[in-house]
């Protein structure tokens, strides 16, 4: 077993992702069932029954955190946090008080993640990842896959919710078309690209999809050049998805990654009003926490940066200048 903070000795089994021509390619998430509004449901909407399960340095997670934050789901769902650093034994929960903003899991009591799958299926053989939504009726995993947690709070708990949050949606049925086509390139290119890139073991790799990802970037730049948001003046589940990827982007992605063809701060002032803007949303900024952030990805990925130093810079300021957007755009 590991220390309470493995550090690097044993980590090159659990960083093995690339595959044999030097690609990344991401596990396809198993657990894959639904919270529904319907009490009649394998898996019903109740108050208190699901708990989330997140790190704050993973950008899948952290959609999860902002949609339960934006929808006033934070007394319906539990939360549980991992410490920053993924060692030899994947996730772990760590006290605050030795890790501030992490938590012990209170409703598994496990030390690792890895024990809450194996709870859920004692012959899980995949990889250890976050998000997980937990129902603590049935004991298991409802769902491990990012973009269908968003769905779900989406909508599923509107019925528990208070009337303020009754209703507001990030995937309006007249936009569900233009979203699910500009998640398909955005995540392919980008939420991904930057992992296909700094995770690639072959030149041709690494030059590939890091070429494509800025070719995005710079399709991007130019949508916001006309648009408030990804798809107009409303905020979508399209722009949230990517916000995880940009807020990252220059403290990690540029220099960790590779991805350094341009900054987000210098190379996209569009981009960056648009990232400042959601930032400064009521309830997002308390769902970025840039020091998990950091020294999850500097301090774990060992075969990157083997001395685990961890560079100064947060980024750009994404307090100031303040933008001017509508009280609640969604």
């Amino acid at each position: 077993m590991s220390s309470s903070k493995p550090g690097a000795a044993a980590a090159p089994e659990i960083t093995k992702w690339h595959s044999k021509d030097g690609e990344f390619r991401r596990q396809v998430s198993s657990f894959r069932s639904f919270v529904e509004a319907d009490p009649n449901a394998e898996f019903p909407a109740e108050a208190g029954r699901y708990h989330l399960y997140v790190s704050y340095a993973c950008p899948w997670a952290h959609r999860t955190l902002i949609v339960r934050k934006l929808k006033g789901l934070d007394s319906l769902i539990g939360l549980s946090v991992v410490h920053y650093l993924m060692g030899p034994n994947g996730w772990e929960f760590s006290s605050p008080d030795d890790v501030p903003g992490a938590t012990l899991d209170d409703v598994n009591g496990a030390k690792y993640v890895r024990e809450v799958y194996f709870k859920a299926e004692p012959e899980y053989s995949a990889r250890f990842t976050v998000p997980i939504l937990w129902d603590k009726k049935k004991q298991t995993i409802v769902n491990n896959e990012s973009s269908e947690i968003i769905r779900m709070f989406n909508s599923a708990f509107d019925e528990l919710l208070a009337p303020e949050y009754r209703g507001i949606t990030f995937y309006p049925e007249e936009l569900r078309p233009q979203i699910d086509e500009i998640n398909e390139w955005i995540y392919d290119t980008v939420n991904n690209g930057v992992y296909k890139s700094g995770f690639a073991t072959a030149q041709a790799a690494y030059e590939k999809n890091c070429r494509a990802l800025f070719q995005s970037l710079e399709r991007i730049e130019e949508i916001l050049s006309k648009n408030e948001f990804l798809l107009g003046k409303r905020l979508t589940e399209a722009d949230l998805r990517l916000f995880t990827t940009i807020v990252r982007f220059d403290p990690v992605y540029h220099g960790h990654f590779k991805c350094n063809l341009k900054q987000i701060a210098t190379g996209y002032p569009n981009i960056m009003r648009w990232t400042r803007e959601i930032y400064q949303l009521p309830g997002i900024k308390e769902t970025v926490n840039m020091e998990h952030i950091k020294k999850h990805y500097y301090m774990s990925h060992t075969q990157i940066n083997p001395t685990q130093v961890v560079p100064l810079s947060n980024g750009p300021d994404l307090d100031v200048p303040v933008v001017k957007s509508a009280a609640r755009p969604y």
